[in-house]
């Protein structure tokens, strides 16, 4: 039976340095959460803090209404899948999903080999109990490594970067496959990884982190529409940052160029302050004509993405914009103007940052 997981206030420091800072977050049972963040933004250290090979110095971690803090991993009844998977090469597949029932000593072996095959089974894999791991396709030892965290029945499974050492084309195939897993078990899930994709495709949930802070917690469509900070919404998808000065009562930004955009305030802003504006590329538009609202520019990069393209226009200024466009829309080294899209969502402000 799956659980809640509860993470409150949680701190770790490692070398003196803080890694984690006051990280509260709740996984529902039979929930998918992806921990999502930038190297050294304590991601892995939290896994590590909820597998229970790592304690905090604040915080707690609970399971239900079990405090398990300071409990020893072995005692949590975790599931936990590596990066690297850690399957042992001289054993076969059954003795490999078997070694996960060892902390359950006493299981008699006609249920040991029916948990085995349970698992086995659940990521389709049945009848490869007595095939050599190495024998098995990188993603057929992905498997092997989750049955293997399955067999003992956990109640939450932690996935440390479960895919990063597949090749791409693998990697989609097996995260579909992983996801289905995951949801045939309703198990209650918390998994670590840097790629947007992997977390928008996994995770029900994204909790995106930041030098060891929680920046924000949602679906992933609210993180892309909705970003509660400047980093969220730098991190998540592909963005321009430009420079403007906040004119509260018209609720736009004004732009260095002379030209005021319509745009969201992404915090409590004063009128007049200093802004930095995010702006997708699908929220602006391109053409060899000036707009309402157009500044002009230069088209310096093009990126063919199929039916669509991304082109990147220098400003006078010396910054530039990214705008999503169909790939005929304008040339390299053409001048064209760059205006907000009709419809699309508005750009966002966030207060300039110290030292831009």
């Amino acid at each position: 039976m799956a659980d809640d997981l509860t993470l409150e206030g949680l701190e770790k420091r490692l070398g003196g340095i803080p890694v984690t800072r006051g990280v509260s977050l709740d996984v529902a049972r039979s929930e998918i959460v992806a921990l999502l963040g930038p190297s050294g933004s304590g991601k892995t250290t939290i896994l590590r803090l909820v597998a229970g090979f790592e304690v905090p110095d604040a915080g707690s971690i609970r399971i239900g209404a079990e405090d398990i803090t300071r409990l020893a991993p072995q005692s949590r009844r975790f599931g936990m899948v590596f990066q690297h998977y850690a399957l042992f090469p001289h054993m076969t597949v059954g003795e490999n999903v078997g070694f996960g029932l060892e902390a359950q000593g006493g299981l008699p072996a006609d249920e040991r080999q029916r948990r085995v095959a349970e698992a086995l089974s659940a990521v389709d894999l049945s009848g490869f109990e007595a095939r050599p791991v190495t024998q098995l396709s990188g993603g057929q030892q992905q498997r092997v490594a989750l049955a293997r965290a399955l067999a003992p029945r956990p109640r939450v499974l932690l996935l440390d970067e479960p895919l990063s050492n597949l090749d791409p084309t693998l990697r989609e195939k097996t995260r579909r496959e992983l996801k289905r897993l995951i949801r045939r078990t309703a198990i209650t899930t918390l998994f670590v990884t840097h790629e947007q994709e992997e977390a928008f495709d996994l995770g029900d949930r994204v909790a995106v982190l930041n030098r060891g802070r929680l920046e924000q917690v949602g679906s992933p469509e609210a993180l892309y529409e909705s970003p509660a900070t400047r980093f969220v919404a730098t991190f998540i998808g592909r963005s321009s940052v430009r420079p403007a000065k906040w004119q509260a009562a018209r609720g736009e930004a004004e732009l260095a160029e002379g030209v005021s955009w319509r745009a969201t305030a992404g915090e409590p802003l004063a009128d007049g302050a200093e802004i930095d504006l995010v702006v997708r590329p699908e929220a602006l538009s391109v053409s060899a004509a000036a707009g309402p609202g157009s500044v002009a520019g230069e088209v310096a990069q093009r990126r063919f993405a199929g039916h669509v393209a991304y082109f990147e226009v220098a400003l006078a200024s010396g910054e530039s914009l990214e705008v999503l466009a169909p790939p005929e829309t304008v040339g390299i080294g053409q001048r064209v103007f760059v205006q907000p899209a009709q419809g699309a969502s508005l750009p966002r402000a966030y207060r300039r940052e110290a030292g831009r």
